[in-house]
């Protein structure tokens, strides 16, 4: 046997000693110098080896005691061995001993319990047994009472017995098999059979239904008869029911006969004046007759409404070409108050299903078009800016009667939808009218663009009508109805808004006659008048709170209509007519402003300035255009502060008209010297400097410029300042003076290093070799990019086609 000493602690742990030869990391060397330490101590040698010796032979003695010892312990061990197993052999035994008594333990606790079990069954089984003999005598007590009781008519009896009897039938139901019992169940159901047509023919004697007026009346027998019917079978319930209501309404059909002057619309209001003075009488007569749980009241006016709604169709139909809106209006008005009536009178349990349905809660909604609109009057509803930037809530309906008779005037809506369709055409009629004889609105610098009277009354009444045509239906009217406001809106963009914004003699993107005799005499071209401005600025913002309302509006009529109809809603068309429109007024805006400033720069094109001599304050033509800006953009700004968005549009747009043309007519100076294109410099700074404040200028109020318009700024006008620098440079030499233009413009195309060698004043020889020069230079297209075409045949730049503009402008001056 192997064992793995690192399980056990070292000796010096289990025995400790402060002996030296005990260590662990004994060193013997050390030892023996701690021994002698010096030459003296070794005349001790003998002495010290002598204890060594002594103590070897003391270790020597204690092992061989130690193993001498050791010689018996197998014996020992063997013996110890032998007598544990016998000690676990008798252990086993009386293990085994106290097995067999517990099983003989057990089997005597079966065979004394055995008789208690067969003495619970016997009582279980004896228990049921009485049990169902007495529920047996109850049955057949029962049935023989409950007969006797039927033919006596004692109906309060009978209820309470009945319900006894069905309950304890229940039991018996397992015993089906059983002939006595099967019978009992028999007599039962015939009772319940007599007992039906029993209280049906009671109710018939009482309420007959044959045209002749009610003589019976209330008693306690009909009213115990109910109390039965509620145990019977649903069906003889539902035909007490059926009959009597049936009953009740009969006059009604009588007195609101088809051919009768009350049952048209302009009398509605008698029909429900008569439900009412039934319902009373009806509560008065009848109201304890039957038990609270049937609902008898609400079930009389849900019936009368099913009737109402379907005698109102069949004489509506009859009589279509009768039917006007006012009185379409007022039958409606008088039917929803009916139902709001019948909705705070009745829970509407009893409705039938697919017949109304009970209206759902809509999900929480955040358009700020939402207002409370069934508290206010119509006339009171204004949709102003400030309450349809506060949203609230969808107002829950709480209605489940809604429709229930209104529903039938829904297929004639398309009366009211025509109405509304003129009333609109006559209301844009009336709006163009107004404005031509009011004339354009007074310019009010303090109070910005302010939006034209006609676009608020036209929303007020679009919401008129939504909310009116909503209470009136959710279905295909809404849709009949957007239809309408999509065609007034149109009207409203081109008749009021487009129309009357002011003509312009010539536009960017064209040319006329007068405009080129305009120019030709050098005359002042027509500019905008300030009451022009403030229009087209109010039309601006009329279109712009226009297109936000319609957005609105959409989302209303969402809201307002069938869940199934919203995807045929869609009011986009719209808006973009109203962007168009705001784009128009923009460009109408920048145009004004870029004509003004066509003559200053028709002047610095005429100019020589290669006789400039020395360069002094900025130019009169800068004058000029920083007088027209001045002019015109704080009236803009000003009268466009509601709606700054389009205010920074102008200033892009203005921007990157102008600059072109700048540039353009930069390229018409020609020769230029030294000293006048440090002057053209000087005065292109200038122009940077005006641009760049154009957002803010004239304003008490400094604000920095949109970063989008600096961009543009700070772009196009560098770009003519390396222009005039690249003109400033010597051309000598030549391959400088390239390498110059490639670095300071990066333009790859020849004809703008035509134009500057145009503007240096060089002659065509020398222009001549410059271009090759050029062409040379020019750095390696792209790989892939199409070889076999010149860089000078690219795309065109705005600077080539206003080229291209200019010189047929001067084709037509020269024919003219």
């Amino acid at each position: 046997m192997v064992v793995d000493c690192t399980c056990f602690p070292p000796s010096f742990q289990v025995f400790p000693s402060q002996d030296p030869l005990d260590r662990a990391d004994f060193n013997a060397v050390e030892y023996i110098n701690a021994l002698f330490p010096t030459e003296q101590s070794l005349a001790n040698i003998d002495e010290v080896v002598n204890k060594i010796r002594l103590k070897i032979r003391r270790l020597d003695d204690n092992i061989r005691t130690v193993v001498r010892g050791q010689t018996n312990v197998g014996q020992d061990g063997r013996q110890a061995l032998e007598e544990a197993q016998k000690a676990i052999q008798q252990l086993f035994g009386k293990i085994k001993d106290i097995k067999d008594k517990a099983e003989k333990s057990e089997q005597m606790v079966k065979e004394i319990t055995r008789d208690i079990k067969q003495l619970d069954h016997a009582k279980r089984h004896l228990t049921t047994s009485i049990t169902t003999l007495n529920h047996l005598h109850m049955l057949a007590g029962g049935v023989d009472s409950l007969e006797a009781m039927t033919r006596r008519r004692q109906y309060g009896e009978v209820a309470n017995l009945l319900q006894g009897v069905v309950n304890v039938l229940e039991h018996f139901n397992k015993y089906m098999g059983i002939p006595q019992i099967r019978q009992l169940s028999e007599r039962v159901k015939a009772a319940q059979n007599e007992l039906g047509q029993q209280i049906l023919a009671d109710f018939e004697e009482a309420f007959p239904s044959q045209g002749t007026k009610r003589t019976g009346g209330p008693s306690n027998v009909l009213r115990d008869a109910c109390l039965v019917a509620n145990v019977l079978d649903p069906r003889i319930k539902q035909e007490i029911i059926k009959k009597f209501i049936k009953q009740h309404l009969s006059e009604y059909l009588v007195l609101f006969q088809e051919n009768q002057d009350v049952a048209w619309l302009d009398k509605i209001d008698r029909r429900y004046a008569w439900i009412k003075r039934q319902l009373v009488d009806y509560e008065e007569k009848y109201g304890r007759m039957f038990p609270a749980e049937w609902c008898m009241t609400e079930r009389i006016a849900v019936e009368f409404c099913h009737v109402t709604r379907a005698e109102l169709s069949k004489i509506m139909c009859t009589r279509a070409k009768e039917i006007e809106v006012k009185l379409l209006l007022f039958a409606i008005q008088r039917t929803t108050n009916f139902e709001g009536l019948l909705a705070k009178r009745f829970s509407g349990c009893t409705l039938a299903d697919g017949t109304v349905k009970k209206p759902e809660v809509p999900p929480p909604s955040t358009n700020p078009f939402l207002e409370d609109e069934t508290g206010a009057d119509a006339d009171e509803i204004v949709m102003e800016k400030s309450d349809m930037d506060k949203p609230k809530k969808p107002k829950v309906p709480d209605n489940p009667f809604h429709g229930i008779v209104s529903k039938c005037f829904e297929p004639h809506l398309y009366v009211y939808i025509e109405s509304q369709d003129k009333n609109l055409g006559e209301l844009i009629d009336r709006f163009v009218a107004d404005f031509k004889a009011q004339g354009p609105p007074k310019p009010n610098v303090d109070e910005g663009g302010a939006v034209l009277p006609s676009c608020a009354d036209l929303f007020v009444y679009y919401k008129k009508c939504m909310v009116q045509c909503s209470q009136l239906s959710t279905g295909e009217p809404m849709i009949a109805l957007t239809t309408i406001f999509q065609k007034y809106l149109r009207e409203y963009a081109w008749k009021i808004l487009s129309g009357n914004l002011p003509k312009t003699t010539s536009s960017s993107g064209g040319l006329t006659i007068t405009s080129l005799l305009k120019e030709k005499e050098g005359s002042e071209v027509a500019k905008f008048t300030l009451e022009e401005l403030c229009l087209i600025c109010s039309i601006l913002s009329t279109a712009e709170y226009c297109l936000a309302t319609t957005q609105q509006l959409e989302e209303k009529l969402k809201e307002k209509v069938d869940a199934s109809l919203m995807e045929r809603i869609n009011l986009t068309g719209e808006m973009d007519t109203f962007s168009v429109v705001i784009s128009n007024s923009i460009q109408l805006l920048v145009q004004d402003l870029d004509a003004a400033c066509d003559p200053a720069l028709t002047a610095m094109s005429k100019m020589q300035w290669q006789n400039v001599e020395h360069v002094g304050d900025q130019s009169p033509y800068v004058t000029s255009v920083i007088l027209h800006i001045k002019q015109n953009v704080p009236i803009i700004r000003d009268n466009l502060a509601s709606t700054r968005k389009y205010f920074t549009q102008f200033c892009i747009k203005f921007a990157n008209s102008f600059i072109p043309k700048f540039i353009n007519h930069l390229f018409k100076c020609k020769p230029i010297s030294m000293v006048g294109a440090e002057q053209l410099l000087l005065d292109t700074h200038s122009l940077k400097m005006v641009l760049l404040d154009l957002p803010s200028i004239g304003s008490q109020v400094v604000r920095k410029a949109p970063a989008s318009y600096t961009k543009i700024v700070v772009k196009g006008m560098t770009r003519a300042e390396m222009i005039l620098k690249v003109v400033m440079a010597p051309h000598e030499p030549p391959v400088v003076f390239v390498d110059n233009y490639i670095k300071l413009l990066a333009d790859c195309s020849t004809d703008t290093f035509q134009k500057i060698l145009d503007m240096k004043g060089l002659k065509r020889s020398e222009q001549s070799s410059m271009l090759d020069l050029f062409r040379l230079r020019l750095p390696a297209p792209p790989p892939g990019g199409d070889s076999a075409g010149s860089l000078s045949l690219s795309a065109p730049t705005p600077e080539q086609e206003s080229s291209r503009i200019r010189k047929l402008e001067k084709l037509i001056k020269k024919r003219l």
